[in-house]
């Protein structure tokens, strides 16, 4: 498969194609990131193309939304907290400044980050984190993926 799913997660994910998706939510989808400087990182994308902001879904999906950030923010959070004893905490955020569709990035945070970086946005991390190779998402990570759909799947909110 190639990367040409990148250029529309989300119906590369409606049609089944998207190799990030852990598991079809109620509002959307659970990915795992395509970068995992922070192992664990996760993306909840909206399952409706041409959806923005979270102010384009009616209130009842826009409820279901947020609900599911909810659960996959605690589905990270219980796969991290037991696979890393550094684990802190998760961060949840919906920004909309880059990519242009509703998705939700849920982050977790770690002892053992860089002292300066630890208690500031990711964002901050330097551009290298974004783009080497060696956090970029593969077959090594199919454990954590593997622990965060569990957890999604216990939940079965």
């Amino acid at each position: 498969m190639t990367d040409d799913w990148r250029a529309d997660r989300i119906g590369a994910a409606l049609r089944g194609e998207n190799p990030t998706v852990l598991r079809r939510l109620e509002s959307g989808f659970a990915v795992i990131g395509d970068v995992q400087f922070l192992p664990g990182y996760c993306v909840l994308l909206v399952d409706e193309p041409g959806v923005q902001r979270l102010s384009d879904l009616p209130r009842p999906k826009r409820l279901a939304f947020l609900s599911a950030m909810d659960r996959l923010g605690g589905a990270v959070e219980r796969a991290c907290g037991r696979l890393d004893p550094g684990f802190r905490r998760v961060n949840l955020e919906i920004l909309g400044n880059t990519d242009p569709f509703l998705h939700a990035h849920v982050w977790p945070r770690y002892e053992w980050e860089p002292a300066e970086l630890v208690g500031k946005p990711v964002w901050l991390y330097p551009a290298d984190r974004w783009t080497d190779e060696r956090f970029r998402l593969g077959p090594r990570h199919d454990a954590l993926r593997a622990a965060i759909a569990g957890e999604l799947d216990d939940d079965g909110a």
